[in-house]
């Protein structure tokens, strides 16, 4: 029994003081993570940058810190993370082909938001549909057609030339 005890004194020792660095690590990740989106989405309001993109942005942004300190944190605590990193790059590739037609309409979104090459209230003719600007989201472009609710992919006003009939 005292050569139980021993030993388990003995593992305590060793792995404390890596648990601790890992629970730092972690904090400190997660509280810079907190400062950086923070930063992101003031400097974002100073540039007049539109909110849902600014959002995305520091939400994007905290993420990867997060997960950044996660394998940081691992790291710490001995294991090898190489393998989990080459997990997570095989991950993020057959997630990006899979959510290809997805990825295309919100990066299509973010282009749509910084280059402004229409706005809400604006009316806008693209491939047969014509009508008024009401939403412009990340996904989805809303259209007010005679009443009717439109629908637009972003990705296919970004690659689709559009017409703008007014400017309001």
């Amino acid at each position: 029994m005292d050569k139980l005890i021993q030993i388990m004194t003995q593992e305590i020792t060793v792995w404390l003081p890596k648990l601790a660095a890992v629970i730092v690590v972690i904090v400190f990740f997660f509280i810079l993570s907190r400062i950086i989106r923070g930063v992101i989405i003031r400097a974002t309001r100073k540039l007049n940058i539109e909110n849902n993109l600014a959002f995305l942005l520091a939400r994007t942004s905290s993420i990867i810190l997060i997960i950044f300190g996660i394998v940081t944190a691992l790291g710490t605590l001995g294991i090898n993370v190489s393998a989990i990193v080459a997990g997570l790059g095989l991950t993020g590739f057959a997630l990006g082909f899979a959510l290809k037609d997805t990825i295309s309409n919100l990066l299509s979104g973010i282009l749509i938001l910084l280059y402004q090459p229409f706005k809400i209230g604006n009316t806008i003719k693209l491939s047969g549909y014509e009508g008024k600007v009401v939403s412009i989201d990340l996904r989805y472009t809303e259209l007010d057609s005679e009443g009717n609710r439109v629908l637009i992919p972003n990705s296919k006003l970004f690659t689709d030339p559009i017409t703008v009939l007014s400017v309001e």
